[in-house]
């Protein structure tokens, strides 16, 4: 029979065997503290000023660290991004989104509520973006329909610029009615939505003077929010530099800005080009620039031409922003998606560096949404890892021209506040025969 004295001995050894075990187990779980850790990585993150190779730390959906050499041990789940790039999350701050089964009114693109729209999520992730804003597909008449219907349905995060025209972009006819662009009313619905609504939209107006414009900005003084203005529809044209120097204020953007070609006074849907007969960038758009004016891409199915953005380019002119004019006539011709618009301007000779800027941080600060656009610790973890493919690329521009490239960018991981939005190749799931014995 076993000693009383052993006995209990063994029952103290136990207790501390088992106050150990928990304290190990205890250990390990608080280790854990990262849901997830993108390790080894090139971090490009331009408002901190980061370029290097770091690692990215998550936790609770926001970026948690960001710092070299965090230990894998630390974290639930662990994505080698080594020799992969990563940044914030894309911004593509000129989409048309509201999809719908609304007929296209008179001469429209069925972009309001119409098939001319498309639903977000199908193209935001897989090329890594995670906002998108909506460039005036709602005017004040329907966007509470376009919040209910489209950015309260949307994993993506959608902002929008609300057109002045109350219908939106219904139709070109309802562009024309001046009687129905109400800075007041307009006012009152943007300041419904204050943190979804970025500025206002004036668009497609035919008449010879500069009504929309002046209805917009007027819009925008009275909520402290920028224009934007897809400009040249209208007969005779009017001055781009008039626009620029006259009514535009700092912060208003101008849209569709490699649209037209040194051959033409005009482009053919007639928008007067930033360079001139020679391909010369005429002088008062640096000057506008420097300015103040934003200059956005607006890359669509009608608005970039390879001979302007090409000797813009090679001549210091950069755009502000690069964006998609993500709708349906564009998707599939010359404009693919984000990352084929950010991979024309690499193979302009712009450098990795330079196309992230104007894809997160800028385009954040354009419409005052600084809390996007970076990964500062405490923001919300939206994140791109891609690739840069080295090889033989063709791209188009709107007029179905090529120009030959050997860069293309690639999103292989998109995460959006902290979750796994795209995964290209698997980078962050398990292997198979870890999970399925």
């Amino acid at each position: 029979m076993m000693n009383k004295h052993v006995i209990i001995k063994i029952r103290e050894y136990a207790s501390i065997f088992v106050f150990g075990l928990c304290l190990m187990v205890q250990s390990a779980a608080q280790a854990q503290e990262i849901d997830i850790l993108i390790k080894g990585g090139h971090v490009i993150d331009p408002k901190n000023n980061i370029n290097s190779v770091m690692d990215v730390a998550i936790k609770d959906g926001k970026i948690y660290r960001v710092a070299a050499n965090i230990p894998a041990t630390s974290s639930k789940r662990t994505v080698d991004a080594k020799g992969l790039y990563v940044s914030p999350g894309f911004i593509d701050m000129h989409t048309h989104v509201f999809a719908g089964a609304q007929e296209p009114g008179f001469t429209g693109f069925g972009i309001t509520n119409g098939f001319g729209s498309v639903v977000p999520d199908d193209f935001t992730f897989r090329s890594g973006v995670t906002t998108v804003v909506d460039a005036g597909s709602a005017g004040w008449r329907d966007f509470h329909q376009f919040k209910k219907q489209t950015i309260d349905n949307s994993q993506t995060r959608v902002l929008a610029f609300i057109s002045m025209a109350g219908h939106g972009m219904l139709g070109t006819v309802h562009a024309q009615d001046t009687t129905d662009m109400n800075p007041v009313t307009t006012a009152f619905i943007m300041k419904e939505y204050p943190d979804i609504i970025v500025g206002i939209k004036a668009h497609h107006y035919q008449g010879n003077d500069f009504g929309p414009v002046d209805r917009a900005i007027a819009t925008g003084r009275l909520t402290n929010k920028p224009i934007m203005v897809d400009f040249g529809s209208s007969t005779p044209k009017l001055s781009i530099e008039e626009l620029f120097m006259k009514h535009f204020r700092p912060g208003d953007i101008f849209t569709h800005t490699f649209s037209g070609n040194a051959a033409s006074a005009v482009t053919p849907n007639g928008r007067e080009p930033i360079v001139d007969g020679n391909n010369k960038v005429k002088p008062f758009i640096f000057e506008a620039q420097k300015q103040g004016r934003i200059f956005d891409t607006g890359h669509g199915g009608g608005a970039f031409v390879w001979s302007t953005a090409i000797n813009a380019l090679k001549q210091g002119f950069y755009p502000n922003t690069i964006s998609t004019d993500l709708y349906r006539n564009s998707r599939n011709a010359g404009m693919k998606d984000m990352a084929n618009v950010m991979s024309k301007f690499l193979n302009m000779g712009m450098s990795v560096q330079d196309v992230i800027l104007r894809s997160t941080w800028n385009p954040a600060k354009v419409i005052q949404h600084t809390e996007l656009g970076h990964l500062s610790v405490g923001a919300e973890a939206d994140v791109a890892v891609f690739n840069i493919r080295e090889g033989k690329f063709g791209f188009m521009d709107a007029r179905g021209s090529v120009f030959n490239g050997t860069k293309k960018l690639e999103a292989e991981l998109t995460l959006r506040a902290g979750r796994v939005a795209w995964d290209l190749n698997g980078l962050s799931g398990p292997q198979w025969d870890a999970v399925n014995r």
